[in-house]
């Protein structure tokens, strides 16, 4: 065989592996994609709620000084961040009202990107398009959300 015929033979061998391998990862199921999601967005806030709660006069000084909330009193704003990455990264482990805390976490990460550190956005984008999957396609077959819609949904 020629040099040239063989070119051929072996590029469409790597197209050919190439297609094997895409068609492999195109069956991964998107429950299995859904854990690391919410566990990977759970972390991040859960560890800045732990944060806050370890120190509250240092938390009140950032919301106070830094953080600058428009329409809220820096108190108020403080409690309500705490209260939210204390709460929701629970839910998204649990896979439980996993579309309810994306949705509240995306607007928490946009006020965070509006009206705190507007500079962090490369952050922040990839924490939204995690949370914008979980909002669409929710917490994935290993989830209490899965569990009480085969429990409780319509048949």
């Amino acid at each position: 065989m020629s040099q040239t015929a063989a070119a051929p033979e072996r590029r469409f061998g790597f197209v050919s592996r190439v297609a094997k391998v895409n068609s492999w990862l195109d069956r991964a199921p998107y429950s299995l994609l859904a854990i690391p999601l919410r566990l990977a967005v759970a972390t991040v806030f859960w560890n800045s709620g732990t944060t806050k709660l370890a120190n509250w006069d240092a938390t009140l000084s950032l919301f106070e000084d830094e953080y600058k909330l428009p329409l809220l009193p820096p108190d108020i704003a403080a409690y309500i961040g705490a209260s939210i990455e204390l709460s929701t990264p629970v839910l998204l482990v649990l896979g439980f009202l996993t579309r309810p805390a994306a949705f509240v976490l995306l607007g928490m990460t946009t006020i965070i990107e509006v009206f705190v550190y507007p500079l962090a956005w490369p952050t922040h984008i990839q924490w939204a398009a995690m949370l914008l999957v979980l909002l669409c396609r929710g917490g994935g077959s290993f989830s209490v959300d899965y569990l009480l819609k085969q429990r409780f949904g319509p048949r």
